[in-house]
């Protein structure tokens, strides 16, 4: 009887460890969860090797200006524009761009300088990776075969993200965009978004302002405070330049030309807006042969006396 029950006991034992095993060798659940991990490991490595990595790209420029505060398409007027486009990336060659202001919105149609992308995504890298097809901006060629992008704009003058994908290399690379509200002629914003020289109201006279001097290379500056000619005609800023290498500026597509034969150049050009960056054109003679550049202007009202 003793005997019995051990062999009993021993049979029970037996028969419970072999079903733990069994049970072990059964279960699904930790073979799927390594395979679930193990996919999404694969699938960050390969998100990971279509995006261009630090040594892949060259050095990136900062865009945003400190003068630059954005600009919606409420402050505009519906119609379509020239306009500058700054690329933190010289890898990235906008030639022209034209600005179309719509009730629902901006679009920017940029003319590239080559074709090396084959589409843009207005986003990240990273973020790129993950968007669908549906997402990505195709080019178009235009008259002159070059490859053009229309795409959305949230504002001007701030930076806005803008992955593109290199044919070449298959990989996503980062740029930062910024549309200059500077380029534009001042009948592209409403009235009441300027500060004109008649708003202010001042009488005919002989005042000072502040002046300040954004875009080029840096290097140029201007004297500040400025005079303010104020007549019947309008009102005239004089800008002396910290250099006497500028023979003519464009100010609203006219040419103005030097009021002095010796020293830094100086001109009297007019001032068509208080209080907001406008665009001018300086040409200058310094280097191997002349050649315009693209500033900003600005001048405080607040400042005036």
């Amino acid at each position: 009887m003793r005997m019995k029950k051990v062999f009993f006991v021993s049979l029970l034992i037996t028969l419970l460890l072999f079903v733990a095993g069994c049970g072990s060798n059964n279960d699904p659940q930790p073979s799927a969860g390594k395979e679930e991990a193990k996919t999404e490991e694969t699938a960050e490595e390969t998100a990971d090797s279509q995006i261009a990595s630090s040594d892949e790209k060259v050095e990136s420029e900062d865009v945003v200006e400190e003068w630059m505060i954005p600009i919606a398409a409420s402050e505009l007027n519906p119609g379509t524009y020239p306009i500058e486009v700054s690329s933190s990336s010289s890898m990235f060659n906008i030639e022209s761009a034209e600005l179309t202001v719509a009730e629902d919105g901006m679009t920017v149609n940029m003319v590239m300088g080559g074709k090396g992308y084959r589409y843009l995504f207005m986003g990240t890298p990273e973020e790129a990776v993950e968007a669908a097809d549906s997402e990505f901006i195709q080019h178009e060629e235009n008259d002159d075969g070059a490859h053009t992008y229309n795409v959305p704009v949230e504002a001007l003058d701030q930076g806005i993200d803008c992955a593109a994908f290199s044919d070449k290399k298959e990989k996503w690379y980062d740029r930062v965009l910024v549309f200059r509200s500077d380029s534009l002629p001042l009948e592209a914003f409403k009235e009441d978004s300027l500060i004109t020289p008649e708003k202010l109201g001042l009488e005919a006279g002989e005042y000072t302002v502040e002046a300040m001097l954004y875009g080029g290379t840096g290097r140029a500056t201007i004297e500040s405070p400025t005079k303010l000619l104020v007549t019947e005609e309008g009102v005239m800023a004089t800008i002396t330049w910290s250099s006497p290498n500028y023979d003519y500026m464009i100010v609203d597509g006219e040419k103005y030309l030097p009021i002095n034969e010796e020293g830094n150049s100086v001109y009297e050009i007019p001032v068509k807006v208080f209080d907001r960056p406008y665009g001018v054109i300086a040409d200058t003679v310094a280097m191997s042969e002349p050649h315009e550049i693209s500033y900003a202007l600005y001048f405080d009202s607040s400042s005036i006396k």
